[in-house]
């Protein structure tokens, strides 16, 4: 037998085992964008979702304007303007809380494990939830403040105020969504986590600057509304939006935001890698 013979009989060499490929901080982006398109065409798939992040706003706007503003100002027309930014920061921050029941159900389906099993960075399925939802939280926004101008609300920051407070509230939402995931992996069920998370966002929003001056309340609760985060973004929003001081309200919201990002972003990734 020819040596060409023999080496042709001989089977083929056993390819070694495959190495996974390199998770780049670039790479973490691409993933994370990828699976921020597939939140966003759940939007399209569950029109609900979006109904109730645009209804349940318009409603708080026209039961405080309509209802309390008199009672509160004497003048529901001057209420409305003080209390436009806080509901509109009210109504985006709840909305964070559905992140968390969102990613909860979507382990308890099995859609985790499957992205568990790809190529891919552990955060990124977190990352594209996240990115996802503030595209809904955008449109929160954007429905609140065409509501307020259709009862005769008009921001004296023109333009470039209203964008700069749109862009304060999605930020700070960016860094609770965050905190809303860490639930929604460590809790067992959608309806734990929306409890919880109610639980501690109703003293956040209603103990604030949202409905009222933190100087018309008692001592004690006038000082943890001052140091309230939300607090510190409803002014700033308030300043951006009416023209007025707003340089010491943006930078405790911009310090806020990184200190939560900074504590639950690697809880929530964590907490993904024990969960799914």
């Amino acid at each position: 037998m020819s040596a060409v013979d023999t080496a042709a009989a001989r089977p083929p060499a056993q390819a070694g085992p495959k190495v996974a490929p390199r998770i780049t901080p670039l790479s973490t982006v691409q993933h994370g964008a990828l699976l921020t398109w597939r939140s966003l065409v759940k939007i399209k798939r569950n029109p609900e979702e979006v109904l109730g992040l645009t209804f349940m706003p318009l409603m708080f706007v026209a039961l405080f304007v309509f209802v309390f503003g008199q009672a509160m100002m004497g003048d529901w027309q001057a209420y409305r303007d003080f209390i436009i930014p806080g509901i509109t920061a009210q109504s985006v921050i709840f909305a964070t809380i559905g992140t968390g029941v969102s990613l909860n159900s979507d382990i308890e389906k099995g859609i985790f494990d499957r992205f568990r099993s790809l190529p891919i960075a552990r955060s990124a399925p977190l990352i594209g939830a996240i990115l996802g939802d503030l595209a809904r939280y955008m449109l929160t926004v954007v429905m609140v403040l065409l509501v307020a101008m259709l009862i005769g609300y008009r921001p004296a920051g023109g333009p470039i105020g209203v964008v700069a407070a749109a862009a304060v509230v999605l930020v700070f939402a960016f860094s609770l969504c965050w905190l809303s995931a860490f639930m929604g992996l460590l809790l067992r069920t959608p309806m734990a986590v929306n409890i919880f998370g109610s639980i501690w966002m109703f003293p956040l929003t209603f103990a604030s600057s949202t409905f009222v001056s933190p100087e018309n309340m008692p001592g004690w609760m006038a000082a943890f509304a001052e140091i309230n985060p939300v607090t510190h973004v409803t002014d700033a929003m308030r300043g951006l939006l009416e023209g007025g001081p707003f340089a010491e309200p943006l930078l405790w919201t911009v310090v806020w935001t990184v200190g939560l990002t900074a504590v639950f972003f690697p809880l929530a990734t964590r907490a993904y890698r024990r969960r799914s």
